[in-house]
């Protein structure tokens, strides 16, 4: 049944068009895509299936005409093998008249609807394959047609089109926002350190001119803690530029360990980072890093019946030092022995660093762990 005229088809498929450009945000461009070609060619079923960054299979799989829970029971999403895999093989339109009689059908996991008739087109970005469009069951029973073809290539084409002007947009929204945080870092360092810097010097200078020992504390204490704050935004500077695959960087996973360990514990230990913690810590050492605070914290938590404990993270002059510094009862017995202090004197060992753990002056124990960053 061909009763449509060319200026319907062509209609329709300008208004499938628009409809891709109505949004610059990729998964709505990828689902408009699906839903609108289906709607397009008159199919009962649809799919857009990405490539994989080495073109060799599906990583994922945006569907039309399937519920979440018809989904859900089917489970596991294409991978692009069987008919799916031809597409990615050769990128041209595929027609067929029944999928399931092609020498390629790998059939139907379990609970998955029934399909015969099959269109597919390859969706291309710069002339490099982006993604495949697969359309199944014609609605009104026949095969897809001839014309069904060249709609369903005109508008993967399109697509290509808007699918790299939403990319476009992402990186652009992404550099935007590497340049704020880079005037951010850069008036932090220029203004607020060097302002608290300053202040700190004009305290001291104070504290020379003072004569009574109060004030001499009181004034060395704020110093202190100024030179904490410098510390800290220092740190945070450096987390301001963090590197492309720091989602799940050294510094959240060592909080996550202290959320781990939290019931242990009986409270939240404190986490203290100098330096460019998430940056620049080497892939291999920094589950080594993380391992030692978790070794750290599981013996607070074991043997010092303590009501606090302090971690601090240090990166820099070539070196990642770890130190853990707890108010219980101190090594006592332990001084010598122990599965977990061996575990850290040899992990330190290992990695050409050293290891040191001693009681504190005023109770608890206090430990000590660094290693180089070799390149």
């Amino acid at each position: 049944m061909e009763a449509r005229s060319g200026a319907e088809d062509l209609r329709r498929l300008i208004d499938a068009i628009m409809s891709l450009g109505s949004d610059l945000d990729l998964p709505v461009v990828l689902r408009r895509l699906a839903e609108a070609a289906v709607e397009l060619v008159g199919a009962r079923y649809g799919a857009l299936g990405v490539l994989s960054a080495d073109r060799t299979h599906l990583s994922s799989f945006v569907t039309v005409g399937i519920d979440d829970a018809e989904a859900e029971r089917i489970g596991e999403l294409p991978k692009g093998h069987g008919i799916l895999g031809l597409l990615i093989v050769q990128p041209e339109p595929l027609r067929l008249h029944d999928l399931r009689q092609h020498p390629e059908s790998f059939g139907f996991p379990p609970n998955h609807p029934p399909m015969r008739s099959f269109l597919g087109v390859p969706v291309l970005v710069r002339g490099e394959a982006f993604g495949n469009l697969y359309l199944t069951d014609k609605i009104d029973g026949d095969d897809f047609t001839e014309v069904d073809e060249e709609l369903a290539v005109g508008l993967a084409a399109a697509a290509g089109v808007a699918i790299e002007n939403a990319r476009l947009l992402a990186r652009a929204r992404e550099l935007d926002i590497a340049q704020e945080r880079e005037r951010i870092a850069r008036d932090l360092h220029d203004t607020v350190i060097q302002r608290l810097f300053a202040t700190g010097l004009s305290l001291q200078s104070a504290a020379r001119l003072a004569d009574q020992p109060e004030v001499v504390d009181r004034i060395q204490q704020a110093v202190d803690e100024l030179d904490l704050t410098v510390r800290d935004v220092r740190s945070s500077i450096f987390e301001l530029n963090p590197p492309p695959t720091s989602s799940n960087g050294l510094r959240r996973q060592l909080l996550a360990v202290g959320d781990e360990l939290f019931d242990a514990l009986g409270f939240s230990p404190t986490f203290r980072f100098e330096g460019p913690v998430d940056s620049g810590v080497p892939d291999a050492l920094a589950p080594h890093v993380v391992a030692v605070v978790r070794e750290g914290l599981a013996n607070v938590a074991k043997h010092a019946g303590s009501p606090t404990a302090e971690v601090r993270i240090s990166v820099g002059g070539g070196e990642v030092a770890v130190g853990l510094d707890d108010a219980g009862r101190g090594m006592g017995e332990r001084s010598s022995g122990g599965n977990g202090i061996r575990n850290l004197t040899t992990r330190a060992a290992e990695l050409g660093g050293t290891f040191e753990v001693a009681d504190r002056p005023g109770g608890g124990t206090s430990v000590r762990w660094r290693v180089p960053i070799l390149d």
